[in-house]
This record gives C-alpha cells, sequence and structure tokens, in this order.
C-alpha cells in the first residue's frame, strides 16, 4: 500500500509540473498538487 501511495504522489507531482510550465488549466493545477502532499502525508503517517 504504501508503494502505491508513493507512485500516485510522483503521478500526481509531474503532473502539477506539466500543468504548470506547459498548461494553463487554472485552478485543477494546485488541486493536483495538494492531492499529491496529501498522499505522501498520508504515508508517511500510516508508515510510523
Amino acid at each position: 500500500m504504501r508503494s502505491i501511495l508513493y507512485l500516485i504522489a510522483v503521478i500526481l507531482i509531474i503532473g502539477w509540473l506539466l500543468g504548470v510550465f506547459v498548461y494553463s488549466v487554472g485552478h485543477l493545477i494546485h488541486i493536483l498538487l495538494v492531492f499529491a502532499i496529501i498522499s505522501i502525508l498520508i504515508s508517511f503517517i500510516k508508515g510510523r
């Protein structure tokens, strides 16, 4: 389960970076970043 959360976080961060630097989609890009940070925090909390 922990590796799946890391995979999701990496995909969302890459999507956010592409959205910020390539496309201008608006607030949707920042929502992706928030989801990535939340998934990383959940993995740290469950890992301890």
